[in-house]
């Protein structure tokens, strides 16, 4: 199982949605960082809060258990666990033998011969708050380079009684500089896609102008150059990558993504026979889950921009 984002400042992670705790490990970070605790809080309340705040009350506490002295990262691995407090491993009694549609509950079980039922175990969003923990850490490491990751929620809807609804949430990378990522296989919006592609319940992905770039003549898609010789460009239909490579632009980005699909209505589930079994799922369900997902999407975006660091990248202007 590939528990590790990132080449050098990466994250690696741990921990099941009931089991005693999740959390990981950072490494890589520069040391002399600032670290900024009111930066790491406010970023686990974002999780938290919103019209699809989440029926589960979890404190969601970091414990810092390596890495920071006097309040600087010291470049040593940052470990940290955060605890589950608000467990109720007794609501998937009633499915522990199913698998769920739309749930990773069957694949899981093909991959690894067995699973944890509670909650999806490693498979639900439970997990994604140790990523907010990591992409707070990179943020704090991209401040320093004034660079700024931020994302909105700019399509969604208001859900059906004991039903869920998705949307899309668009992601802006400011003042990152031009000459990050490399051509071919190691593409900048290769690394984004991924990255974004890795957040539970993710469908889709685009840069820039995205899949209307299709439908554009290829005179109305380019971006040409201001004429202030600033190499800005008129236009950002690319998404501030050329060749896989920022250009100094804006990054823009969008994520789609899929409802959540268990929700508080009989649903058909199937057993390790095939025998299909109506059953009323118990538990805490998100109805939408986008509101608390934002600051997921940005700590993706944080921690893939700062693999990058330093950037040390050539510029013959």
């Amino acid at each position: 199982m590939s528990n590790t984002f990132g080449t050098r400042f990466r994250l690696t992670a741990y921990g099941e949605s009931h089991g005693h705790a999740i959390g990981g490990v950072v490494d890589g970070c520069p040391s002399g960082i600032i670290f900024d605790t009111v930066l790491l809080a406010s970023e686990m309340q974002r999780r938290h809060v919103g019209t699809g705040a989440t029926p589960r009350h979890e404190s969601d506490e970091v414990e810092i258990l390596s890495g920071i002295y006097d309040g600087k990262t010291l470049g040593t691995p940052i470990a940290f666990t955060i605890r589950n407090r608000d467990v109720r491993n007794e609501d998937y009694a009633s499915i522990a033998e199913f698998y769920r549609p739309g749930h990773a509950d069957y694949t899981y079980q093909c991959r690894y011969g067995r699973r944890d039922p509670r909650g999806g175990g490693r498979a639900s969003g439970r997990e994604t708050a140790v990523r907010v923990v990591g992409g707070a850490i990179a943020k704090m490491v991209l401040q320093q380079c004034g660079i700024a990751v931020n994302a909105t929620l700019v399509e969604s809807h208001t859900p059906a009684e004991n039903d869920s609804v998705g949307g899309v949430i668009k992601c802006v990378i400011d003042n990152a500089p031009a000459g990050i990522g490399d051509p071919v296989f190691g593409k900048l919006n290769a690394r984004l896609a991924a990255a974004m592609m890795s957040i539970p319940s993710a469908t889709g992905f685009e840069m820039g102008a995205g899949f209307e770039a299709s439908r554009m003549a290829g005179s109305q898609y380019r971006d040409d150059w201001a004429a202030d010789g600033s190499f800005r460009t008129e236009t950002n239909n690319c998404g501030g990558i050329q060749g896989g490579i920022s250009n100094g632009m804006p990054i823009e980005f969008r994520v789609a993504f899929h409802p959540a699909t268990t929700v508080n209505q009989p649903t058909n589930c199937i057993d390790s026979e095939g025998i299909i079994h109506t059953v009323t799922p118990s538990g805490r369900h998100d109805r939408n889950h986008l509101d608390r997902t934002v600051v997921v999407v940005e700590a993706m975006a944080a921690m893939t921009i700062a693999d990058y660091y330093p950037f040390n990248h050539q510029n013959s202007k």
